[in-house]
């Protein structure tokens, strides 16, 4: 299967990838779990490497590579076993940098895009609101233009990379009255007055920095609005359709990587004179959640591929996450199972596994949500389109 989606090219940057996680990464991971801090050394050797560039324009200095570069990256930030590094990595990179890269005008990707590429910047999107959750429609903050700024108050929750980014992508109302069609996407400097964070304290997830932002009368200058006012909700809701499917990924990847070490612990763990894999009870449900784990992945690459080949994938994507999440959950919990006691000590990697993997079926829009954006779509027929 994997040849049918990845080159040579494509194993050999898998390969080196690999390397550079275990050699600069993996050492510090303990460290950035006890602190929730990941230092910034590390940002600015991805940015040298190329590893935000990804999947950006070669004119800010990126490499314009195929989705299934970022398939790869994805994949493989699943296997350091801290679920907050890989998000606050991937939520630079694919959340805040696509907006950049899909809105943001030339001066604006100059100014934020090209140094993120780097690693010298870091951003961080701020959609989800304390009373607002899923709902996008129902955010309260708000942009007031004034002569040549925008006024921004209001504030923001649950932002990945929401404490320590140097800029921040922010959806505000700049026309309270239409509802969803008067919302608007700025990009923020982190020092600019009034801006303040609080980070928050989290069950996983926890060598990235989660935030709770407030803005208090921020001034915005104007040259600051991305694309064109009042369509921010289109473009956000255009990106939803990688950001469900990065989810997806992830769940599959963290899957295997969860299996993979249980089978090994199971055939190295022996109990009434055998080794525990040799017992028909856990080698049937270890068979099924392969498969599982194998239905998924192989549903991710091919909505991969069609979204790398310029389709639409929001129904299939939304779909990715919700199946891919709730897997990935029975997955922890079933390893965790197999491990015993050892599975629920902290030495042993299935408990950081079993918490980072709650928040999948919860970020990114929860799984209540999305299966009402697929019943909309599969029962009533309706129709999404991007907004560019």
């Amino acid at each position: 299967m994997d040849k049918m989606y990845f080159t040579e090219e494509h194993e050999f940057f898998r390969k080196s990838f690999q390397d550079f996680l275990q050699k600069e990464v993996v050492p510090h991971i303990e460290k950035w779990e006890k602190t929730g801090h990941i230092e910034r050394f590390i940002w600015e050797k991805f940015g040298e490497m190329g590893y935000f560039g990804i999947y950006q324009p070669e004119e800010y200095g990126g490499l314009d590579l195929d989705l299934f570069y970022t398939v790869i990256f994805l994949e493989e930030l699943q296997k350091v076993n801290s679920g907050g590094f890989a998000a606050a990595m991937w939520a630079h990179a694919y959340l805040a940098m696509t907006h950049l890269k899909k809105e943001a005008n030339h001066e604006q990707k100059e100014k934020y895009l090209a140094p993120s590429i780097t690693g010298e910047k870091i951003g961080c999107l701020c959609i989800t609101e304390p009373f607002g959750g899923s709902d996008v429609s129902g955010m309260r903050s708000t942009a007031v233009k004034k002569s040549d700024s925008y006024i921004l108050n209001g504030s923001k929750t649950f932002i990945t990379n929401g404490i320590y980014s140097d800029y921040l992508i922010v959806a505000a109302k700049t026309a309270p009255e239409l509802g969803n069609k008067g919302i608007s996407i700025f990009v923020v400097d982190r020092d600019a007055k009034g801006v303040s964070a609080t980070k928050l304290d989290k069950l996983g997830w926890r060598a990235s920095d989660t935030g709770e932002i407030a803005f208090d009368n921020v001034e915005i200058p104007a040259e600051n609005l991305m694309g064109e006012e009042n369509k921010g909700f289109p473009y956000i809701m255009q990106h939803f359709a990688l950001e469900r499917l990065i989810m997806g990924i992830n769940a599959h990847a963290r899957s295997e990587f969860a299996l993979e070490y249980t089978i090994q612990y199971m055939k190295d763990r022996f109990a009434f004179g055998k080794s525990i894999s040799k017992f028909q009870a856990l080698r049937h449900r270890v068979a099924q959640l392969a498969s599982e784990i194998e239905v998924c992945k192989n549903f991710n690459y091919v909505t991969a591929k069609r979204l790398n080949e310029g389709e639409y994938v929001v129904k299939e994507a939304t779909m990715s996450k919700l199946i891919s999440t709730k897997v990935a959950d029975e997955v922890m919990t079933e390893c965790l199972q197999f491990l015993g006691g050892y599975g629920y000590m902290e030495d042993y990697p299935l408990a950081r596994l079993l918490r980072d993997s709650r928040l999948g079926p919860i970020g990114g829009g929860t799984s209540e949500i999305l299966r009402e954006i697929i019943a909309k779509m599969v029962i009533e027929g309706k129709e999404y389109k991007p907004a560019t």
